[in-house]
């Protein structure tokens, strides 16, 4: 049964915790920072950081709120990246969990048009020309273990399980939080699996909160790889 996250920010104290496990399990690097006049750090996901936890200040009310926003790949449910790539060698989707993996082989890919084709600005390029981002600890999820950014959560705001599940977490979590929160939604619930719940407009957290489809449109290769996939259906059978 295909997986999803649930993400509760309404209860995320922006420990970092699952921004550190997640460094720690797949072994990658710190970042080098400077002060930027905000405790959020790094200033941003990059090849080496898979996850960043949003912090902004906001007036909201006439009081001053902190909202946190554990930012991450959200592993789309039809994502433009694979079909932008064309090259399941190098980005494919996990028939298990529809987890959407990158490979060493995104290093044949043209990098700029992966990054433009994702409507939250997630993956990024490293030196070697690969192309990285979240993998939904897939190694961990196969063998029965909870991702490590969801494993360390102390509040309750990161969770992982059956989609179906998630979903029903997630809708029973909106009604709890709209009783004070009237503007509480969950951020593109039906396009994606990792699902987000905010108590108020998704803006005031991050940018790409939601998906953009004005900054990242369908791109060339999307359009192409769309009019030509039934032609490719028609062509297999007959091989």
């Amino acid at each position: 049964m295909s997986k999803s996250f649930f993400v509760d920010t309404t209860v995320c104290t922006a420990c970092r915790g699952c921004q550190v496990a997640c460094k720690q399990w797949k072994n990658l690097p710190a970042e080098k920072t400077v002060n930027r006049g905000t405790i959020e750090n790094p200033a941003d996901l990059s090849f080496n950081t898979y996850k960043v936890v949003r912090m902004r200040e906001e007036v909201i009310d006439g009081k001053l709120k902190w909202l946190f926003f554990p930012e991450q790949c959200r592993h789309c449910i039809e994502p433009p990246c694979l079909d932008t790539a064309g090259d399941k060698a190098a980005i494919f989707k996990d028939d298990a969990t529809g987890a959407v993996i990158y490979t060493d082989k995104t290093k044949g890919l043209k990098a700029k048009e992966i990054i433009d084709s994702c409507p939250y600005n997630i993956p990024r390029k490293g030196k070697t020309g690969a192309i990285a981002k979240c993998d939904m600890c897939i190694d961990r999820v196969q063998n029965g273990l909870l991702p490590s950014c969801v494993k360390t959560c102390p509040t309750g705001a990161m969770n992982f399980g059956d989609r179906a599940e998630m979903l029903a977490l997630a809708n029973k979590r909106l009604g709890e939080v709209k009783k004070t929160n009237p503007a509480a939604m969950l951020l593109d619930a039906d396009d994606v699996r990792v699902i987000y719940l905010v108590a108020y407009k998704p803006e005031l957290y991050h940018k790409f909160a939601v998906a953009s489809a004005f900054d990242y449109g369908i791109t060339r290769q999307m359009a192409l790889a769309k009019i030509f996939s039934p032609v490719k259906n028609i062509t297999s059978g007959l091989v």
